[in-house]
């Protein structure tokens, strides 16, 4: 079993995510504004993000971090890579901050981090990752961390509440 390496960049350390970052993770993850879009409903209960923690640390088909801002030394956000289960050959990509921090560019530098290790450290060459076209901010972390729109599409939340038309993004490494 593998675990996360701890990642540091300019303003973030990349650390696993741990059952102490529940009520961190709650604080975005209960938040309409940033679950609004993910493919998880709204959470309304600690207990559901302490599920999703355990998940992480049991499901080691998927990479997880928790984003710790340097400054602060404050959780705020979490992101991931895994073998995609819809392109063959791709990993996709996911990530989610708390409102407070959203349009400061920390997704994207956590994100690029990720990439850059899974590509270096696990041969990863293939990324892939979606958003609802009403979110295009989330395609522009993607552009950034180098991905190319590939073709539109949909997906739902885990529950089946919403069904989202979505952007298709991809890249390929050397």
């Amino acid at each position: 079993m593998y675990k996360e390496p701890v990642i540091e960049t300019e303003r973030l350390i990349l650390r696993p995510i741990t059952l102490d970052d529940a009520e961190a993770c709650f604080s975005w993850n209960s938040d309409e504004r940033v679950a609004k879009f993910m493919s998880y409903p709204t959470l309304t209960d600690i207990s559901q993000t302490i599920d999703w923690i355990k998940s992480t640390l049991v499901d080691k088909n998927e990479w997880n971090w928790a984003f710790v801002l340097k400054k602060e030394n404050k959780v705020i956000g979490t992101g991931s890579i895994g073998p995609d289960a819809k392109m063959k050959d791709y990993w996709g990509i996911g990530y989610n901050l708390h409102y407070d921090y959203w349009h400061k560019g920390y997704c994207t530098e956590a994100m690029k981090a990720i990439i850059d290790f899974a590509h270096s450290k696990l041969g990863v060459n293939r990324i892939c990752s979606d958003h609802a076209v009403d979110n295009p901010r989330s395609g522009k972390v993607m552009e950034k961390c180098g991905l190319k729109f590939d073709h539109y599409g949909e997906y739902s939340k885990l529950d089946g509440s919403v069904t989202f038309k979505a952007k298709f993004y991809k890249m390929e490494l050397e």
